[in-house]
């Protein structure tokens, strides 16, 4: 079994190739059984133990074990940690184990750039990143392969983390640190959030028309990273009908409080990328994509790691 570090994962998903996997796969589906809670008691707070199987009908088998200690940020570590284990199908082998945390913020982020890909307006070029965490800079990698992005701000609860990331892609966009996070949503394109909130950050008032809004973090029914607004005059799109419902703390608060209901949600990503359901309405609509995290995501990113590995293999030794 051969042991797949976080600079093979990164090397062997290049965004493109990734989202178009991700396409590919959530057009031709597989088998993902909800993934498993559990919750774990810490001294110093509670964790997340998360484990996501899922396999094709006829070929790969994988599954990925999380962790997520959203305390970690006092002690200056990711808050999410994990592996994959990826089996072949005829006969159930494994073939690798592959560093769960680089193969976990890729997938998540190329997950949200193929959904801006369909949702965003096309001419999109305006982004602000909510959140300063390791999948941050992949947001801004992601939506800049598929939209013309020129203008990033980024914001944080830490002003000093948020300079520092908007000071990477300085020399690549108009990058800044803001402190105003309502005046940043009002002139973004599309709204990116990425954080482990449980209050919300992003205010429906505050979205201008046209705007698309993807929602990454609030992965338990707790969290939450938007007021219940933002889906009241929006179209609405998620990653998974069972993971919205089942753990997205943004749409089941907002149904709580009587501002949406199930039957709002247009389409998953599937749908959309079958044809079977239209992506935004107008130019002037405002889309949102909430996204859970999906077992299909992790094993379509694990077997491009592997064959680009095997492609890198069978080259070296030509």
């Amino acid at each position: 079994m051969r042991i797949v570090s976080a600079g093979e994962v990164a090397r062997s998903l290049p965004w493109h190739s990734l989202i178009e996997r991700l396409a590919h796969t959530f057009r031709t589906g597989v088998e993902s059984p909800p993934r498993h809670h559990h919750a774990m008691q810490r001294p110093d707070g509670e964790a997340t133990m998360l484990l996501m199987p899922a396999w094709e009908k006829n070929g790969y088998i994988g599954m990925k074990m999380v962790n997520v200690f959203p305390q970690n940020a006092d002690a200056g570590l990711p808050a999410i940690s994990g592996v994959y284990l990826l089996s072949e199908g005829a006969h159930g082998q494994p073939l690798a184990c592959i560093d769960g945390s680089e193969l976990t913020r890729r997938r998540t982020a190329a997950a949200s750039a193929l959904a801006a890909r369909v949702l965003a307006r096309e001419d999109a070029s305006s982004l602000l990143v909510i959140g300063t965490g390791k999948l941050a800079p992949m947001l801004i990698e992601a939506h800049a392969a598929v939209r013309p992005i020129t203008r990033v701000r980024v914001w944080g609860r830490n002003p000093e983390k948020s300079a520092e990331l908007a000071a990477r892609f300085a020399d690549r966009f108009d990058c800044q640190s803001v402190t105003d996070i309502d005046a940043a949503v009002t002139e973004a394109d599309i709204v990116s959030c990425a954080t482990l909130s449980t209050q919300a950050l992003v205010h429906g008032d505050t979205l201008k028309p046209g705007a698309h809004l993807d929602l990454v973090g609030a992965f338990k029914p707790s969290m939450r990273e938007t007021d219940a607004e933002c889906f009241i005059n929006s179209e609405v799109f998620v990653d998974t009908y069972a993971g919205a419902i089942g753990e997205a703390g943004d749409i089941l608060q907002a149904i709580r409080e009587n501002a949406f209901t199930e039957q709002d949600i247009r389409a998953d990503l599937a749908e959309l990328l079958r044809d079977e359901h239209a992506g935004r309405s107008s130019p002037e609509a405002i889309t949102v994509f909430k996204s859970v995290g999906a077992s299909l995501e992790d094993l379509a990113a694990a077997i491009e790691v592997w064959e680009h590995l095997r492609t890198e293999d069978a080259t070296a030794s030509s």
